[in-house]
């Protein structure tokens, strides 16, 4: 995590994920706690969450229906631990 001082933005995070009964978001933020950031999810199906982050780099992914799944809008993935992949975020 690169982090300098500055001020937070606020940052979205959207799935689009009609099927799915609940998402949640997990990441360095916040030690991949898979219980504190609950997503909404709209009409048409996209869950959102925004969150105010210090500018930085970030690893995340959601949580789906007991699952991970990476961020399919992200360009960006970096190797984790287990095998699979992290979705990552820039803030600038």
């Amino acid at each position: 995590m690169n982090r300098t001082k500055s001020k937070p933005k606020r940052i979205g995070f959207t799935l689009l994920n009609p099927q799915a009964a609940s998402v949640l978001l997990a990441g360095d933020f916040n030690d991949w706690d898979t219980a504190s950031l609950p997503m909404k999810k709209d009409k048409k199906g996209t869950w959102r969450i925004s969150l105010h982050l210090d500018p930085g780099t970030y690893q995340y992914n959601f949580y789906v229906d007991g699952e991970w799944k990476n961020d399919p809008n992200c360009t960006e993935l970096v190797p984790n631990p287990f095998g699979t992949f992290n979705s990552v975020k820039r803030v600038e």
